[in-house]
């Protein structure tokens, strides 16, 4: 249930375990960030519900910054806040699940895409995390690789954290991989047991369509999104009815729950 409260507490060593049998993966010291990558990437984030970002690094888990907007979700001070502070707001019966989800993440970076490419890929999946009032809601945690050292590994990392209970109930306990400059995307990849070699996926969406769909989700209309796009609103609303067609749904909020909970933009 979303609304349930904790019983124990998760155990983040399952999650940091991966981390930790990945070490070569990782960058053993300091790598540069560029003051305007953070803006950049935010970009290729689709974040509809009430979110916060941070930027930490992957070697020690220290934060370099964090959005004041966490207050908002956890029982947590942004003037003492730490790494740990926010796994440990993981729904315990999900922590095993995450762990999964970010070990088949290593594991397709590093035997099928390439650690090479790992910055032209967000990361996706959802869990339930519990929020100010002791209850539990369900998020969609989105990650991009920030910087890597000279030999590839990975340094620091942003990741943004958004409440979706609003548009989505149910998990489908699915990680998705998806592309950017032109790569092409894994979604609704199963976690359980030893997965290996998922295939790419289509993309779901044109880039005009995940344009207007994200538009859409800043609450434009069809005429506004014409405006903005330099298109008609006949040709918006043909767009719009196409994005639902393709997604198998009804309106726009299943869309927007569906897209976020399957990986689909």
């Amino acid at each position: 249930m979303v609304n349930e409260t904790q019983v124990g507490k998760p155990k983040t060593e399952l999650l940091k375990g991966v981390w930790e049998s990945r070490n070569e993966m990782v960058a053993q010291g300091n790598t540069v960030l560029s003051e305007l990558q953070i803006d950049e990437l935010m970009g290729h984030i689709f974040s509809n519900g009430p979110c916060y970002h941070y930027v930490f690094d992957v070697f020690d888990l220290s934060f370099l910054y964090i959005s004041p907007q966490v207050e908002r979700h956890h029982d947590l001070s942004i003037e003492s806040i730490t790494f740990q502070d926010i796994l440990d707001q993981i729904h315990p019966d999900d922590m095993e699940f995450v762990a999964r989800a970010e070990a088949t993440a290593f594991r397709l970076v590093q035997d099928q895409i390439g650690l090479s490419k790992i910055t032209d890929y967000k990361f996706s999946y959802c869990f339930r995390f519990r929020v100010r009032d002791g209850s539990y809601r369900l998020f969609n945690h989105q990650s991009i690789i920030l910087t890597t050292d000279d030999e590839g590994r990975i340094g620091k990392s942003l990741n943004v954290h958004t409440d979706i209970s609003h548009l989505s109930a149910e998990n489908n306990y699915r990680l998705s991989l998806i592309g950017m400059n032109g790569e092409p995307s894994y979604l609704n990849i199963e976690v359980d047991g030893n997965v290996s070699a998922p295939q790419p996926s289509p993309p779901a969406f044109s880039a005009r369509e995940i344009s207007v769909i994200r538009l859409i989700s800043r609450g434009l209309t069809s005429a506004e999104i014409g405006r903005e796009l330099m298109l008609s609103e006949f040709t918006i609303k043909n767009h719009r009815k196409r994005i639902l067609k393709k997604a198998g749904c009804q309106n726009m909020g299943q869309l927007f729950g569906s897209c976020i909970v399957e990986g689909l933009i």
